[in-house]
C-alpha cells in the first residue's frame, strides 16, 4: 500500500513537491514493478479533507479537528477491508514530515516535528511503514573477492537473500570473462562496467572476511565513501586486527559493519524489517 501521493503528486500541498520527491516516487514504482507487487493507494485524506490546491498546514493548524477524526474513522474501515479482501500489506510506504501519512517524522505543529506516524498511518500501526524515500533505495552492488567457487557461490547467496527482500543486486562476477587469460579490451570492458554500476547504484554490501579484505573489494568501498554511497560491509571473520577493529580501520570508519549475512535485510532498511 502506497500514500497516494505517491501515484499523484498534484495531492500534494502547493510548493512542497521537489524534483527529488519525484525521483524517489518514480523509483518506488520502478521497485515495486521489478519484483511483482501490486501497487494500492490509501485514500488521501489531506485532500478529501481540504481539497486540491491547498497551502501546506501540520496536523494542529489543519487537521486537529472532530470533523476530520470522523473522516479518517471511515477510511481506516475502507483501508481495512480492502486488507480483508487482498490479504496483508508487504509494507505502506509512506511521505515523511507529511501530517497524515509521514512514517518516521511528521508536522505536529509549526514549531514542532516529532518523530512517529502521522495521523493516519498511525491506525495502522501493526502494519511496516517505510518512508518512500528509503524504499526507493534499492539496487545493490555487491563487492567482494570472486576469485574461488566458495566465494562466488557465496556471492550468488548473499545477491539471493538481498534479492527476496527485493533488493536489485549487481554482482561484479557476472560481468565478463572470470579467466586469468583476459585480454586488455576486456579488462577496460569489465572495469567500466562496474564504474558504470557503481555511478546508480544506492547502497554497497562488502564482503571483508579473510586476514585482510580483498584489494578490489577496498578500492570499491573507497569509491563509493568519496561518492556518498552509503555502505554496509559483511565481516564474519572472528579474527581481529586490533582490540577495537575487526578489519583494517579505514574500512571500518567508511561503513556500517555487521557480523552476520542475517543483519544485512535490516541494515539496507528492507521493508520486510519494519
Amino acid at each position: 500500500m502506497v500514500a497516494p501521493c505517491i501515484l499523484d503528486p498534484s495531492l500534494r500541498a502547493e510548493g512542497i513537491t521537489r524534483d527529488e520527491d519525484l525521483r524517489a516516487y518514480a523509483a518506488c514504482l520502478k521497485r515495486c514493478s521489478a519484483f511483482g507487487l501490486e501497487v494500492v493507494p490509501l485514500p488521501c485524506a489531506e485532500t478529501l479533507y481540504l481539497g486540491r490546491n491547498r497551502v501546506p498546514g501540520t496536523f494542529t493548524e489543519r487537521l486537529n479537528t472532530p470533523e476530520f477524526e470522523l473522516l479518517i474513522d471511515r477510511l481506516e474501515i475502507e483501508v481495512r477491508q480492502i486488507i480483508l479482501q487482498r490479504g496483508e500489506p508487504l509494507c505502506i510506504i509512506g511521505a515523511d514530515s507529511s501530517p497524515a501519512c509521514g512514517v518516521n517524522t511528521t508536522w505536529y505543529s509549526p514549531e514542532e516535528k516529532v518523530n512517529h506516524r502521522g495521523v493516519f498511518l498511525s491506525r495502522f500501526r501493526e502494519i511496516p511503514a517505510i518512508d518512500a524515500f528509503d524504499f526507493a533505495r534499492y539496487r545493490v552492488y555487491l563487492a567482494s573477492p570472486l576469485f574461488t567457487e566458495a566465494e562466488r557461490r557465496y556471492n550468488e547467496l548473499i545477491r539471493d537473500l538481498l534479492a527476496t527482500h527485493c533488493f536489485e543486486v549487481y554482482l561484479p562476477q557476472e560481468v565478463g570473462q572470470d579467466s586469468a587469460c583476459r585480454d586488455k579490451d576486456a579488462i577496460d570492458q569489465i572495469f567500466q562496467s562496474h564504474c558504470e554500476a557503481l555511478k546508480t547504484t544506492d547502497w554497497m554490501v562488502a564482503i571483508i572476511d579473510g586476514a585482510d579484505a580483498d584489494s578490489g573489494t577496498a578500492w570499491e568501498i573507497g569509491y563509493a565513501y568519496a561518492k556518498g554511497i552509503p555502505v554496509v560491509s559483511l565481516r564474519t571473520d572472528f579474527r581481529k586486527a586490533g582490540h577495537n577493529e575487526h578489519v583494517n580501520l579505514m574500512l571500518e570508519r567508511s561503513s556500517v559493519v555487521v557480523t552476520r549475512k542475517e543483519d544485512l535485510p535490516h541494515t539496507l532498511i528492507s521493508p520486510l524489517h519494519h
